[in-house]
């Protein structure tokens, strides 16, 4: 402000000299000013005209030269104002919020050679409740121009940074064809240091290039956070639920909520803190998997909704469409807005949640999956079907249309083993026996 003030008086002192100067001048121009008795004589009444003609000239001129200098004088403020740095788009310490404000959550979004990135980044915008809370940064990879014009597009409402190294990576021979998993992951710890090491911020959702988003996308994240932060059993919150099929949710309880075993990703919320436990020992390739290691997780859950707030429209990609036919293109994308932030989140506190969850899953009735088959939809009453080992929940998660696979021992969706779904509009836990110990990772 003190600047603006000295600038404007500089600029006010210069005018009024410039006035004085030209006064000093024109009556010190050879002559001097006309007389008024010069018309008297015959000789000044012949000259009068030709000077009064010249004086204008100069006084002309002279005004010109002052508009001109006055034009100046305010595209030099105007310049300095401009000057006056504005919160940058990403800041270089993201600043720690008060108190009474809500926290700073950038949105980052990994790209590589997706123009229909266009997709994801429209429904990001179009949802976001705020852009100074939820900075979107997108990062990209691979140096595809027609991606990164598409990025440059949506201009300040993104940042746009690209991982410098686009060099290939020496993998073993066997792994070859897996170049791209390499790449990834690669890409991610040089992505997810630019969001916690750089730009220091505390938390950040992560979300692909290829995922979109529901309408309180941003609600249900903003709500979960200071559960993860305060919890020290939980390490993340995702926007996926891995069985979503629209046949196997219930969506008239889009604000039901639970706790997972198994890391789920596609649109999930880190903090500052695991980054640091994570960084020094990050994989080359395989990232996701990697996260689902009993060394990883150390017995630590995430949240994972009942419909999920993320799906997934990239068929293609170095995955080269695992799992997408059978089960992505089926999971049901949340269309209700759930006001998570006015709802109490406390059950999901690891305590109270198996208190309650446990008692839930095995007071329902054990049935047979013949029976559940037959009898559905006469009885909307939760049932539980109860496996006894690896093979037994292959084939009774592959009957039901669950996912069936593994990662050291955690099956999809699942906590302390129990998977919870919904079948022909019915409750049913896929669960282990009541003593169940702790997941056996040779179930791989």
């Amino acid at each position: 402000m003190l600047k603006k003030t000295s600038l404007a008086l500089g600029g006010a002192a210069l005018f009024l000299a410039w006035n004085g100067l030209l006064l000093l001048f024109l009556w010190g121009r050879p002559g001097g000013l006309p007389s008024p008795q010069s018309p008297q004589s015959p000789e000044g009444s012949r000259l009068l005209p030709a000077q009064l003609l010249q004086l204008a000239q100069d006084a002309e001129a002279e005004l010109r030269l002052q508009r001109d200098l006055l034009l100046q004088i305010q595209k030099f403020s105007r310049f300095q104002h401009q000057k006056t740095p504005k919160p940058p788009q990403i800041p270089t310490t993201a600043a720690a919020a008060a108190p009474e404000e809500l926290p700073v959550i950038p949105v980052l979004v990994l790209a590589c050679d997706r123009s229909s990135v266009r997709r994801c980044l429209d429904g990001i915008l179009r949802y976001r409740p705020s852009a100074r809370r939820f900075p979107v940064i997108v990062s990209q990879d691979c140096g595809h121009a027609e991606t990164a014009r598409v990025i440059a597009s949506y201009g300040p409402a993104v940042a746009h940074i690209r991982q410098p190294d686009l060099s290939d990576i020496a993998v073993p021979p066997e792994h070859r064809k897996f170049q791209g998993y390499y790449r990834i992951s690669r890409h991610y710890r040089w992505a997810l240091g630019q969001v916690f090491r750089t730009f220091r911020y505390r938390a950040a959702i992560v979300v692909e290039d290829d995922l979109e988003v529901a309408p309180d996308f941003f609600e249900y994240f903003q709500a979960v956070l200071p559960l993860l932060q305060r919890d020290p059993s939980l390490w993340c919150v995702s926007a996926w639920n891995d069985n979503g099929k629209e046949a196997m949710v219930d969506a008239g309880r889009a604000e039901l909520l639970y706790r997972t075993d198994f890391f789920p990703g596609l649109g999930w919320l880190l903090l500052a803190e695991l980054w640091d436990e994570l960084e020094p020992k990050w994989p080359a390739a395989f990232w996701d998997d990697w996260m689902r290691q009993p060394e990883q997780r150390r017995g630590r859950s995430c949240v994972r909704p009942e419909v999920s707030r993320t799906v997934t429209f990239g068929r293609k990609g170095v995955s080269h469409g695992q799992f997408f036919d059978q089960y992505l293109k089926f999971i049901k994308l949340n269309d209700r807005f759930v006001p998570f932030t006015q709802l109490d989140l406390s059950y999901l506190k690891k305590d109270e949640y198996e208190r309650f969850f446990l008692q839930q899953v095995y007071s329902a009735p054990e049935v047979k999956i013949e029976e559940l088959q037959k009898d559905a939809g006469r009885d909307s009453g939760a049932v539980r079907l109860q496996y006894r080992g690896r093979d037994s929940f292959k084939a009774l998660a592959k009957a039901l249309g669950l996912m069936d696979d593994l990662k050291s021992g955690v099956p999809r969706a699942g906590y302390r083993g129990i998977v919870s779904f919904v079948c022909r509009g019915r409750r049913v836990f896929l669960a282990p026996p009541s003593d169940w110990t702790g997941y056996d990772p040779s179930w791989s």
